[in-house]
């Protein structure tokens, strides 16, 4: 029997985005942002509010990098949810994590989060910002031979919005458009 529960406007998993951007003295400003979702084959729309420090940020640059938080980097991801750079201007700092200036963007790579994918704002709409993915940055210590990532060894970690915990995502119990032919004969 199922029992209702209380509207809660999330699926799980929800990915844990790592949003980077620069503060207008160029200093590193990261946000952790599960609300966001892949819009299309190479857009994502991030649900974030005006009063953000890095919704500012994207505004006036244009650009940011999202990567994915890691089982490895709990602790840092929630602590840049829970600060806001608005009120803690070197949050980044004090996260003990480290910056390199993206090739492709105006923004900053986190060199501790094995992916990041490199953003140019498109949209800033009612329902969040809307950004197309330029580039896709991995550790290459995750990737097979032909290029493709191993994220069953990334250890990427989910958001669960009913009980508010981290999840570790990864473990393969399939093979998309190949399994379901069992059911093709």
């Amino acid at each position: 029997m199922k029992k209702e529960l209380k509207v809660t406007p999330g699926i799980f998993p929800m990915p844990v985005l790592m949003i980077g951007t620069y503060n207008e003295d160029g200093s590193v400003d990261v946000m952790n942002a599960a609300w966001g979702m892949a819009q299309s084959m190479n857009e994502l729309k991030l649900c974030l509010t005006e009063s953000h420090k890095t919704v500012q940020n994207m505004k006036r640059t244009g650009y940011c990098t999202v990567a994915l938080g890691t089982k490895d980097l709990v602790v840092e991801s929630d602590y840049l949810g829970m600060v806001s750079g608005n009120n803690v201007p070197d949050k980044f700092e004090k996260s003990g994590l480290h910056a390199t200036k993206s090739k492709k963007v105006d923004a900053p790579i986190i060199e501790e989060y094995p992916i990041c994918m490199e953003c140019k704002v498109v949209s800033f709409e009612e329902d969040g910002t809307l950004v197309q993915v330029v580039n896709v940055l991995a550790d290459e210590k995750y990737l097979n031979d032909d290029g493709t990532i191993r994220l069953d060894e990334v250890g990427i970690i989910s958001y669960d919005p009913y009980g508010h915990g981290y999840y570790v995502v990864g473990n393969k119990v399939g093979q998309a458009f190949s399994d379901g032919k069992q059911l093709m004969k």
